[in-house]
């Protein structure tokens, strides 16, 4: 579900990063009240995996590629 509502806007791992860290700003800030508290955090978390899912993601893909190349070397 998580994934869901990150994936819906096609967001790239660029803007999730950027909007994580105003978030994070406002709440060093005290800019957010306690009614925007909740949402807030459980849209960093949102972020937070989306960021770590297509982490993940890229290092099979870039380690598919290696392997791709090591086995065309060794041909």
């Amino acid at each position: 579900m998580e994934q869901n509502m990150c994936k819906e806007k096609k967001l790239t791992y660029k803007e999730a990063v950027v909007e994580m860290k105003e978030i994070v700003a406002k709440l060093e800030d005290n800019q957010l009240d306690i009614d925007e508290l909740s949402a807030n955090v459980k849209r960093v978390s949102e972020l937070m995996f989306f960021c770590k899912s297509k982490l993940y993601d890229t290092e099979e893909e870039v380690e598919k590629i290696l392997k791709t190349i090591d086995n065309q070397y060794d041909k």
